[in-house]
């Protein structure tokens, strides 16, 4: 495993853990690498400093594992704390829509559609749809607003 010092397009910083260099390549050229504040994938690597062991510096016995914090669960911890005003914004509406809404996934023009008709009682839902289902959505007048990040399985 090899963690790397990571850097998006708006200049949040964040770490992430890769199998191996080409592993990270493969993932970051397949736009899978993603900023964990904004959800950018123009993703490259930052400058940081090597941790290298020599024989004198390596500790004489195995260094026991950071107890992990109990308080949040590992998925819901971020990786990078919003460091400016905006993104402390975004990120408590991010928090907002994800406590008053249902994640649908890709069933979100589906379940929107469902919603107008009066299939299904109407409810808040968040979810992902490609343009061709969101324009049609819109064309046959139901209300969907594109959200300002990416879904939280997306992210690292």
């Amino acid at each position: 495993m090899i963690r790397y010092s990571l850097i998006c397009g708006e200049k949040h910083r964040f770490d992430s853990w890769f199998a191996s260099a080409d592993a990270f390549e493969t993932l970051r050229t397949s736009r899978m690498v993603s900023c964990a504040v904004c959800g950018s994938t123009s993703v490259e690597k930052a400058i940081m400093a090597p941790s290298v062991q020599t024989a004198e510096t390596k500790p004489s016995k195995p260094r026991e594992a950071d107890p992990a914090p109990e308080a949040t669960p590992p998925a819901e911890r971020p990786l990078a704390s919003p460091g400016s005003p905006a993104e402390q914004a975004l990120a408590e509406l991010r928090q907002k829509i994800e406590a008053n809404s249902d994640y649908v996934g890709g069933d979100f023009a589906r379940e929107a559609r469902a919603m107008h008709l009066g299939e299904t009682p109407r409810r808040s839902i968040h979810g992902e749809a490609n343009a061709k289902d969101a324009k049609g959505l819109i064309e046959d007048g139901i209300p969907v607003l594109p959200l300002p990040f990416m879904p939280r399985r997306k992210t690292n």
